[in-house]
């Protein structure tokens, strides 16, 4: 039998270098049943295939290389409630029902994330807190109305921070205040992951690594077939959760978003002390801007920092060099600390940057385009994909509803006009009135 290749190993991060052991996992050969077959072994598929086998459903799960390979292992590790377009904007585009429904899910995905972590026993170093920084006085009032419309809702946990109390969650004169989110944090998202698949694989799951699929066909007889290079999965149900990895399985899936990557670069370790001064809270924080900086402490002393955007995906020619200055801008101290790791990721935008969720058939149901609010919001669409299969498609319907729009320009020129808009709000934030 000729020998598969190993799967691609995981992205030069500081996630991957204190990762847990993981077991190594064999790729699909040959054929086999499962009532649901999940493709993406990432946040998404990881947080449905874990609700499916606890309903007591048979799921095979094809990972293209390792557990957390893509987005999910390589993002910021900060848990962001509520979506990439706020309530508001949700409301006047999709009406009062779509508010209040998504509303009543918006702090559901780190729920989700704490609740796992404490029942599986998942050692991914959590954190409770998340602080929102204020450049100008507009972004100010932009987080006060944000505040206001989520205590309409019933939603809690935000306090507003002024200028003298900015100090306590981050050691930099940039930011006029801002607002901690008591409900957000931050963790080790590949440990999470790996915990995850643990947690499945215990309740009676099969995962796959190394198992790229290449087509999903739907059956004459009904159900679906899914292939890789060396076996196949004949499932009632497919879960499509490949998010920006999907590589043009399923073509109907690519118009309607696009790939961008956000890079990370993670210090040497500080001296004593330093990163306590830095950020006494151990808050993770992130700015107002329209391409916005994302930045926290880790657990032994170094500052993770992540920032800028490429559309179309791909890395920058050298990642640190594009986020040294970021970094100086907000700690001047650290302009010429070292950088031991440097690394890029690539998530699915939409053009609405709400995420696209639904079924191309009655057994193939998908779920992308978390739009660089991923680490919480897939934790609940995974629920919801879960939740659907099982008969239960109200809260699915809520966001399956929701239309989705196909960038302007096609596949051609989707990349050039979003670079546009970027530069165009990013100028904004440059002269204060974002």
């Amino acid at each position: 039998m000729r020998p598969l290749p190993p799967p691609a190993p995981h992205a030069p991060s500081w996630y991957a270098a204190t990762a847990t052991l993981a077991p190594e996992r064999p790729a699909l050969r040959g054929g086999t049943r499962a009532d649901v077959c999940i493709v993406g072994a990432g946040f998404t598929g990881l947080s449905a295939a874990l609700d499916l086998v606890g309903k007591g459903h048979e799921v095979v799960l094809l990972e293209a290389a390792q557990v957390g390979w893509g987005a999910s292992g390589r993002n910021g590790g900060q848990l962001v409630n509520g979506y990439s377009r706020d309530l508001d904007t949700i409301r006047a585009r999709y009406g009062v029902d779509a508010e209040r429904a998504l509303a009543g899910m918006a702090q559901e995905g780190a729920a989700i994330i704490r609740e796992r972590i404490a029942r599986h026993g998942i050692p991914c170093d959590l954190v409770d807190g998340g602080f929102h920084a204020a450049f100008t006085p507009r972004q100010m009032k932009g987080l006060e109305a944000f505040k206001k419309t989520w205590e309409r809702h019933g939603l809690g946990g935000l306090d507003m921070v002024d200028r003298a109390g900015v100090g306590q969650y981050v050691a930099s004169d940039r930011y006029v205040g801002g607002m901690i989110d008591h409900l957000g944090g931050h963790f080790h998202p590949l440990n999470y992951c790996l915990g995850v698949a643990r947690a499945f694989e215990a309740g009676g799951g099969r995962l796959y690594e190394a198992s790229p699929v290449i087509d999903i066909s739907p059956l004459a007889a009904g159900g679906v077939e899914v292939r890789t290079s060396a076996g196949t999965v004949r499932a009632d149900i497919v879960l499509v959760c490949g998010n920006a990895y999907l590589k043009n399985v399923l073509p109907a899936l690519e118009g309607v978003v696009m790939p961008v990557s956000s890079q990370v670069v993670v210090t040497a370790p500080l001296t004593p002390g330093t990163v306590e001064a830095l950020m006494p809270a151990n808050a993770c924080v992130e700015d107002c801007n329209y391409v916005l900086d994302y930045y926290r402490r880790t657990p032994d002393d170094r500052i993770l920092y992540g920032g800028g955007i490429h559309y179309g995906g791909g890395d920058p020619d050298d990642i640190a060099a594009d986020l040294r200055p970021r970094l100086a801008s907000t700690f001047p101290s650290l302009a010429e600390v070292p950088l031991e790791y440097a690394w890029s990721g690539t998530f699915a935008l939409t053009l609405t940057r709400i995420p696209h969720i639904g079924r191309l058939s009655p057994s193939i149901w998908f779920s992308h385009g978390d739009s660089g609010h991923g680490v919480t919001t897939t934790q609940l669409l995974g629920r919801l994909l879960a939740e659907g299969v099982h008969g239960q498609r109200d809260r699915f319907d809520a966001f399956a509803r929701l239309p989705a729009l196909p960038f302007p320009g096609g596949r051609t020129f989707r990349v050039p006009l979003t670079r546009l808009g970027a530069w165009y709000y990013s100028w904004r934030d440059r002269l204060g009135i974002s």
